[in-house]
């Protein structure tokens, strides 16, 4: 029996120097094209990052769920919430509306994240739910149609913070991003690479303004929550 031979052919590479130069060209085309939604993520939220020093008072805080490790907040989520919750101690917000995945009977991050606030002090009050923030444009367009959110600080992880900002500002809601500390381990590298492919996404969001994966009713969670803690 005789041996089956493959042959691999390598990729022909222009030859004349007009080739290679338009090679190249086309290259710097697809490297200035793929650079193009992070450029305009840096350009729409230049002016709207803060740190929790210097929030503006807000009447609404928007933590985005990051994972749940054994059906508790994973420290990525942790700190959002700690953030969420410092924010609130000092008055410059009032409600804190967490959005989340709850796609599934056991993986409810919603509520893991209300538990954890209100043990580090956050009335339940003045908690408010999103159990369909199955991404980030997802929980930006529901925030403003479903929940009446008009204005927001908008808490997450620094790598991920500008994309919220700019797609919250798409979906209609002032925004202000404070993007939270976090150790530099394998997943914040993994976070801030992932960025980079999904700025492409988000420009698409920004452009197209798509329907979430769930829409459903209006909802006043959020204004019962201010007029109770008002009254």
């Amino acid at each position: 029996m005789g041996l089956l031979r493959l042959t691999i052919r390598r990729p022909r590479l222009p030859r004349t120097r007009a080739g290679q130069r338009k090679a190249v060209q086309l290259l710097m085309l697809l490297c200035v094209l793929a650079l193009l939604p992070a450029t305009w993520l840096f350009l729409a939220t230049g002016d709207r990052l803060r740190t929790t020093a210097d929030a503006p008072r807000t009447e609404v805080a928007v933590v985005f769920g990051a994972g749940l490790w054994n059906g508790e907040p994973s420290p990525y989520l942790a700190h959002r919430l700690d953030a969420a919750a410092r924010l609130y101690r000092a008055g410059r917000i009032e409600v804190v509306l967490v959005t989340g995945d709850n796609s599934r009977k056991d993986y409810d991050e919603p509520d893991a994240m209300r538990a954890y606030l209100t043990r580090h002090g956050v009335p339940d009050g003045r908690i408010v739910s999103d159990y369909a923030g199955f991404d980030t444009w997802d929980s930006c367009v529901r925030a403003k149609k479903i929940f009446g959110v008009d204005r927001a600080v908008l808490i997450t992880q620094g790598f991920h913070v500008r994309r919220a900002v700019a797609l919250c500002q798409a979906a209609g809601v002032t925004s202000y991003g404070v993007g939270v500390d976090a150790k530099h381990d394998a997943t914040w590298y993994y976070g801030g690479a992932r960025e980079v492919f999904a700025a492409g996404k988000a420009a698409l969001e920004a452009l197209f303004q798509p329907d979430p994966t769930f829409l459903g009713p209006k909802e006043q969670g959020v204004a019962k929550a201010l007029t109770a803690g008002r009254g």
